[in-house]
């Protein structure tokens, strides 16, 4: 293939697409000719970015559902993979942060962030996985974060059951990238450091002490902007992978490393 990274031909599917990086990555895929299947609960949000993406020449298609629901799972990926008669790669984005210690979270918080941080991505590649297998060709892409690696010691800042579920998204990753690589499915990892986002900018992005004290430390001095984690995805989803399963990359400015 001239073009590693070219997408023409394929299907993506997004969750988390109604905003933020997943939506950027929606069109990220489009741009680089990937039909799109955009996964979220917000209707009017998933019907705006439908209509920017098929502005380009591209097909989107909408789908309102619950990644943390199974008969939503189910339906939407039905939907989605009659429409485009398949689904060839897999990101998924959809995710919450939910604030607060070992002695301040609700069990009800530890369950809904669990819920949609690692139910939801064992739902969609449970619905998903079989129809790779039947055509030897698969990619999946799975959000974690930065935060599967490293913790803040601040407990005003601390996010026991992120930090937890986002390791537990590794854990699948490596589980799902072992067993699958012989369909010719390929299994990886994005850490993503701190970029603003519908969930970030009303809280860490809110926090001026925060924000100054991230910067000093990080080697780029700064958060990440929206684009830049586009190019990671598109390497994970095209050729150019095609011998990388298992690995967790982040995309962090370096804050991991100081």
């Amino acid at each position: 293939m001239d073009n590693l990274f070219d997408l023409t031909g394929k299907t993506a599917l997004v969750t988390g697409a109604s905003s933020g990086l997943g939506a950027d990555a929606a069109r990220a895929y489009a741009k680089y000719g990937a039909d799109v299947a955009l996964l979220a609960r917000r209707k009017d949000k998933l019907e705006a970015l439908a209509e920017e993406i098929r502005r380009t020449g591209r097909k989107a298609f909408p789908v309102m559902c619950d990644v943390s629901d199974e008969g939503s799972v189910r339906e939407a990926v039905n939907r989605a993979a009659s429409e485009f008669g398949g689904i060839d790669i897999l990101l998924n984005d959809a995710g919450t942060a939910v604030p607060g210690t070992m002695e301040t979270l609700s069990a009800e918080d530890w369950d809904r962030a669990m819920n949609i941080n690692v139910r939801g991505m064992f739902l969609m590649c449970k619905y998903i996985v079989p129809g790779m297998r039947a055509r030897k060709y698969g990619k999946i892409v799975n959000i974690a974060s930065v935060n599967a690696v490293i913790a803040d010691k601040e407990p005003a800042l601390a996010r026991h059951v992120y930090n937890t579920s986002k390791a537990a998204v590794r854990g699948l990753t490596i589980a799902l990238a072992a067993s699958y690589m012989l369909d010719n499915i390929t299994v990886n990892s994005i850490g993503p450091g701190l970029f603003e986002s519908e969930m970030t900018e009303n809280t860490l992005f809110a926090n001026a002490a925060f924000l100054k004290t991230y910067n000093a430390i990080a080697p780029a001095g700064r958060p990440g902007e929206r684009g830049e984690l586009n190019g990671t995805i598109i390497y994970l989803s095209s050729e150019a992978s095609s011998y990388v399963t298992g690995q967790h990359i982040l995309v962090d400015g370096g804050v991991s490393i100081v």
